[in-house]
């Protein structure tokens, strides 16, 4: 420093806040001057301010300042952030094991308890038309006994056998016979279509008692045909129905009924296909039918088993988006092929099996009757998609399945949000559908806040 006129020395102009080191017994009366304004050089903590000069000693009223209080201040600002870190990653907090604990920050997302209807369903590919088709055959005689006897196996006329008459008349493809109505003729004899659950297997006269005799007769009654009681016994009463029905036949008036005299389906066909043609004789398939209504079929993969059973419901969408209701009528028996169905009486398999099928995973035929004809629309056949509606729980607590915190010791939690903090509550689990869980539990209800992941 340079002493002025008064011998004593200048005071030392320092940086705002700068400490200065005075000896003892020895106060300053003078104001120091403000220095002159010489740019960034001047700025605090400048090295032209803080750095002395080189070989210049500093004079005795003046200390050069040290650097550990710098040093200080450096470490305890990296022991905060530290501590910060720690607090915000939650590096302190516990786990779901015990439900009284409490975690120092939120978590990275929340969702409500929702009380909402739970329905377990699996979506999977199906076929809409008109079912499997059975195949009519001319009936067995000793002369054509390969015809087999998959499908109805029935056929013929009064009297009529494999080989015997010549077909005469056959229905168009599309065509819907009803109860009553001519199924083909044989030598210009009408075989018509009566309602049942098994085919006529032996002659039908006065005396003869059974169940097929009692088929017989609802029928006559169901085409007008009056004067006998609906029971099992063929009386003459029953008899003098019949001939009247031959008569509407325009048959032999015998008023007793043979194997043969008629077809029995248990409801009105539709014909899918005819193979045979007038003038040829009786013999071998003469057609295939199928119910009249449009039906859904589905090839279950039989890990799915245990998603449908007779009476269960399903949603069935259509290709150009809408939807029908549809039921489970029919579970077949598990199979690994799918094209060895001769059903038709091709022997081909189904389109796109892609043979017979033998080494495809198992599946389980299933068969969804739909009431709402009309909402199918003009559809015939189509792939659609079925969703099987397997359980159903109503009015329960759920949460996203993402949100359960396994315990230590087995069973789950809850990260629940309590105000400012977070306490793990466990919880009791129901089903799981639609990447949703039912829980219940202590504590847990509806709109209650909980943890999940981002």
């Amino acid at each position: 420093m340079t002493p002025d006129e008064t011998g004593e020395p200048a005071v030392r102009s320092e940086p705002s806040g700068a400490l200065e080191r005075r000896d003892p017994g020895r106060v300053s009366t003078k104001t120091a001057e403000a220095p002159p304004d010489t740019g960034a050089g001047n700025l605090p903590g400048t090295a032209a301010e803080e750095t002395p000069a080189k070989d210049v000693e500093p004079s005795a009223g003046t200390r050069r300042r040290r650097p550990l209080r710098t040093s200080l201040i450096v470490v305890v600002a990296i022991a905060v952030a530290a501590a910060a870190g720690i607090a915000a990653t939650g590096t302190l907090g516990g786990d779901g094991d015990d439900p009284q604990s409490s975690a120092p920050s939120g978590p990275p997302a929340t969702a409500e308890v929702e009380r909402t209807t739970l329905v377990d369903s699996e979506t999977v590919d199906g076929n809409l038309g008109y079912g499997e088709a059975q195949t009519v055959r001319a009936p067995a005689s000793s002369a054509d006994t390969d015809t087999g006897t998959g499908g109805t196996g029935q056929g013929g006329g009064s009297g009529g056998g494999g080989g015997n008459g010549i077909v005469t008349w056959l229905p168009e493809e599309g065509d819907v016979v009803k109860r009553g109505d001519t199924v083909y003729r044989v030598d210009q004899r009408e075989v018509p279509l009566l309602y049942g659950s098994f085919p006529l297997y032996r002659t039908l006269r006065p005396g003869t008692e059974g169940a097929d005799v009692e088929m017989l007769e609802k029928n006559l009654r169901a085409l007008g045909h009056t004067g006998f009681t609906v029971d099992d016994t063929y009386n003459f009463a029953t008899a003098e129905a019949v001939r009247e029905w031959q008569d509407d036949l325009n048959r032999e008036e015998t008023g007793t009924v043979e194997p043969g005299d008629a077809l029995v389906a248990s409801g009105a066909r539709r014909v899918a296909d005819v193979q045979a043609a007038p003038g040829v004789a009786l013999s071998g398939n003469l057609l295939t039918w199928t119910g009249t209504e449009r039906i859904v079929g589905v090839d279950l993969d039989v890990q799915f088993e245990d998603l449908v059973d007779n009476g269960t419901k399903a949603t069935v969408e259509l290709p150009d988006g809408n939807t029908v209701q549809g039921e489970v009528t029919d579970i077949g028996t598990p199979s690994t092929s799918r094209g060895d169905d001769s059903a038709s009486g091709t022997g081909e398999s189904d389109a796109g099996s892609g043979g017979s099928g033998g080494n495809e995973d198992p599946t389980l035929p299933v068969e969804l009757t739909v009431k709402d004809q009309k909402g199918l629309g003009r559809y015939q056949a189509a792939a659609v998609e079925v969703t099987l509606k397997a359980e159903t729980r109503k009015d329960v607590l759920v949460v996203p399945v993402n949100a359960l915190v396994a315990r230590k010791g087995g069973g789950y939690a809850l990260e629940v949000v309590t105000g400012d903090n977070t306490e793990y509550r466990p919880v009791k689990l129901g089903m799981f559908a639609d990447g949703r869980v039912e829980v219940s539990g202590t504590g847990i209800k509806e709109g209650t806040v909980v943890g999940v992941p981002k």
